[in-house]
């Protein structure tokens, strides 16, 4: 057995760490979406379902994403299987993922909103938990930054070019572990058993998040000049945010929660904004839509919502 900086070599076949953290992500996404399956009033094993169909077609979206948008990288389709090469986007993992899930649910006679809302924001966990891998690998980095920002945990030194860029992997790793902790651990999860709020909660902060740190990224996957992530983003945070303008108590703070975050993912993708106020502005956008989300959304007391194991089991 021999320790490199990326890999544990066992018997002349590389683990890669990377690998290693990602499954590591899935495995305590899939427990954590479990401890849930009561409050959400879900039958037992249900993550486990949802885990067995999600993650190996997630796997097969996560690579057909990043195929599909650097054709010019495969010269064969053995390339193309060839994961071990390097190549996934998380995006293509969750739109597959979720259809399968979906079509599992349609045969299981579930509730698909209930199932996104015990699997979403678990699916944060992961997410955050794996950047770190791409931290291992020196990648998913961000712009090179200026002297006043060189330190950690606002920017990492990238011993390839001998520059500090932007922490793009660290951002979005913070973001996601809060969206896990608010909508699964804090005091406030109790309020986010109403259906539709883990959900939405999870596409609305997600994709603001997003929108925001890809512009910061150097190595993106673009759609013709449009780098693909970002216009992902922009259509999750659009949906999410019409389904609040519609559900909300309060729609008029909806519009504004909703509009802050629109703008300033339209100028972070247009790179209009200066480093230090998109630093600024970002954490403080997203304080305050967690605070009207749960205001506007899960606004009711635990003993107000609505019996949750009762819920009808047809879509």
């Amino acid at each position: 057995m021999r320790f490199t900086s990326r890999s544990v070599d066992i018997f002349g076949f590389s683990v890669y760490y990377y690998a290693l953290i990602i499954a590591a992500g899935a495995m305590l996404a899939v427990a954590a979406a479990s401890r849930r399956e009561k409050a959400l009033g879900l039958e037992k094993d249900t993550a486990l379902d949802i885990a067995l169909v999600a993650l190996p077609f997630g796997l097969i979206g996560a690579r057909a994403y990043y195929v599909l948008l650097h054709p010019d990288e495969f010269a064969s389709f053995s390339e193309v299987l060839d994961l071990r090469g390097g190549g996934l986007g998380i995006y293509g993992g969750i739109l597959l993922g979720a259809l399968a899930a979906f079509i599992l649910c349609r045969i299981k006679k579930g509730v698909f909103l209930r199932w996104t809302d015990l699997a979403l924001p678990c699916v944060a966990l992961a997410q955050g938990i794996g950047r770190w891998g791409n931290f291992v690998n020196q990648e998913a980095y961000g712009i090179e930054v200026s002297p006043a920002l060189r330190f950690f945990p606002i920017a990492v030194y990238i011993p390839q070019d001998g520059l500090w860029h932007a922490a793009a992997f660290f951002y979005e790793s913070v973001w996601c572990v809060l969206i896990f902790l608010i909508a699964c651990v804090l005091p406030s999860k109790q309020r986010f058993i109403k259906k539709g709020a883990g959900t939405l909660f999870y596409l609305l902060m997600y994709g603001f998040e997003r929108a925001m740190v890809e512009g910061l990224r150097t190595d993106s996957l673009y759609l013709g000049p449009v780098r693909a992530s970002q216009l992902v983003s922009v259509l999750a945070l659009s949906s999410a945010a019409l389904i609040l303008l519609k559900k909300a108590n309060r729609p008029l703070y909806a519009l504004i929660l909703c509009a802050s975050g629109a703008v300033l993912s339209v100028l972070s993708a247009l790179t209009l904004l200066p480093q230090l106020w998109l630093y600024c502005s970002a954490p403080t956008v997203f304080i305050f839509g967690i605070m009207i989300f749960i205001r506007l959304y899960c606004s009711k007391r635990p003993d107000q919502q609505q019996n949750i194991p009762n819920l009808p089991q047809q879509m």
